[in-house]
């Protein structure tokens, strides 16, 4: 008996316009997932902003008014002593504080990883991947 074209065990369609919509298809599984690749980045690293800008805003909030406080004790307890000293050295003090954080700051931008750093890397090896089926 032999296999219609409605049976399960006929033979799959073999032309040009079938490879080229398994081609189409698969670009497009790739195309997906690379666009969903760069949404989870850009999406992690919104997230991963928000939460350093938020602890940031904090952390300057609260250690600027413990540092006011702190100045006005010292300047309070050497008021009838050396009142511009102890002014001199809180200032000192705070100004290098301040280049401590500006510091601290460049070197967590350095280390920063790349916005969409993965994606590219799939993209490369996509490339290479095409590539190498070329030749």
């Amino acid at each position: 008996m032999a296999a219609t074209p409605e049976s399960p065990s006929a033979p799959p369609e073999e032309g040009l316009f079938a490879t080229l919509r398994r081609a189409l298809g698969t670009l497009l599984e790739l195309a997906h997932t690379r666009l969903e690749l760069v949404t989870v980045e850009i999406e992690e690293q919104i997230e991963h902003a928000a939460g350093v800008l938020l602890w940031s805003i904090a952390a300057i909030f609260f250690g600027s008014l413990a540092v006011l406080l702190l100045a006005f004790t010292i300047v309070i307890v050497f008021w009838d002593t050396h009142r511009l000293l102890a002014a001199g050295l809180v200032t000192g003090a705070f100004a290098a504080i301040s280049l401590g954080a500006v510091m601290v700051v460049r070197a967590r931008l350095a280390r920063r990883p790349r916005l969409m750093s993965a994606t590219i890397a799939e993209l490369k090896r996509d490339a290479a991947s095409l590539e190498s089926r070329d030749r």
